[in-house]
């Protein structure tokens, strides 16, 4: 898979997209996927499928029956009635866990004490603290442990990186970003508070996780604020800013009003507009925008364009070719701890009403 930058008036010199090196000469990952829910078997597995470094050989459900049903419409070769006995297949490479929250890191952790490299679903842990011992297990072994942010994958977020480097929007001084969807079932794992559902674990920690990304360092100290539901006591409207000193990021996000994202980037001398910058689509290209900043009509924005690309199928390429050849993976455990730590902040901002400091790194 190699994207290329389409846009009429775009300097593709000036921005050198990251492509996939030639994996024509190495053999695909054989994964394993620990859980058989909706959103694994309807987006992330049918996405990671599409590459050709990844053979995925088998999934496991607490329920056999559910595991075989999911592993034929997905046309996976094997179903096993258990996490403990996927685990213990030594034909298995990796693990992909798209497990609910509050499980993540109890069975990332058995899958490094297996021997096995993992991606898990974001957030990696529902704090800091329980991440510290699965960075001693992989310590103790050769295993690959990332967070499964599949947005740093996408050559929409690349691009944006790179032109905030070389200053096509001068120096950044905000970054804000808006992202919602609806759901109101008290029974789905989103709205249940004990096992990790809210706003702010959900779709919180992309904000946070891109504002680092972009700006390519930690914020000073956060606040944040939410609303939450009567029923679940989730947080279901969650507002934080995140203070980096010269440059202020801010996000809303919500689970009971009308779906929408988008993400500025605002800078000196223009800004960045991301239109999908979390759920692009896998059957349609994506657009961001550079502005300028000549008024506030939008006079000179030019159009960035990107073919379509499957970002589930893009992560599990890169990581696969990471394990394949050694290369880093560059949204490994250090960089889960850290978007950890800030979600810790802004739960304690929320409880205290208070701005938090975030250790120095």
């Amino acid at each position: 898979m190699v994207p290329l930058l389409v846009s009429a008036n775009f300097n593709e010199t000036e921005v050198q997209m990251t492509t996939s090196t030639s994996i024509s000469h190495l053999s695909p990952v054989r994964w394993g996927i620990l859980g058989a829910s909706r959103f694994a078997q309807t987006k992330s597995v049918p996405g990671m499928m599409k590459s050709a470094l990844v053979q995925v050989v088998a999934l496991a459900s607490r329920d056999l029956s559910k595991a075989q049903a999911a592993a034929t419409a997905l046309g996976i070769p094997r179903a096993f009635g258990s996490y403990e006995a996927l685990l213990a297949d030594p034909e298995i490479e990796a693990i992909y866990i798209p497990l609910p929250n509050h499980l993540h890191i109890p069975w990332a952790l058995a899958a490094v004490q297996a021997g096995k490299h993992v991606l898990c679903e974001k957030p990696l842990a529902m704090t800091a603290v329980d991440i510290a011992p699965l960075v001693a297990a992989q310590a103790n072994g050769s295993c690959l442990v990332a967070e499964a942010f599949m947005v740093r994958t996408h050559p929409q977020w690349q691009a944006a990186r790179k032109m905030v480097q070389i200053g096509r929007i001068g120096t950044v001084r905000a970054f804000s970003c808006s992202f919602s969807y609806t759901n109101t079932d008290p029974s789905n794992i989103r709205n249940k508070r004990d096992i990790g559902g809210g706003a702010l674990y959900d779709i919180g920690c992309y904000p946070i996780n891109t504002a680092r990304f972009i700006l390519g360092r930690e914020p000073l100290r956060v606040t944040a604020t939410c609303d939450r539901d009567p029923q679940t006591t989730v947080d279901r409207l969650t507002t934080g800013i995140m203070d980096f000193g010269d440059v202020h990021a801010t996000f809303t996000v919500g689970t009971q009003h009308a779906p929408y994202q988008r993400v500025q980037i605002l800078g000196t001398q223009g800004r960045i507009e991301i239109e999908i910058p979390f759920n692009a689509p896998p059957d349609r290209g994506c657009r961001l925008w550079v502005d300028p900043g000549i008024d506030v009509f939008g006079t000179g924005i030019e159009e960035v364009s990107f073919p379509v690309i499957d970002q589930y199928a893009q992560q599990a390429e890169s990581f696969s070719r990471s394990i394949r050849t050694g290369a880093p993976y560059e949204n490994g455990l250090a960089d889960a701890a850290a978007n950890a730590r800030v979600l810790d902040a802004m739960f304690r901002s929320i409880e205290r009403g208070s701005w938090e400091t975030l250790p120095a790194q």
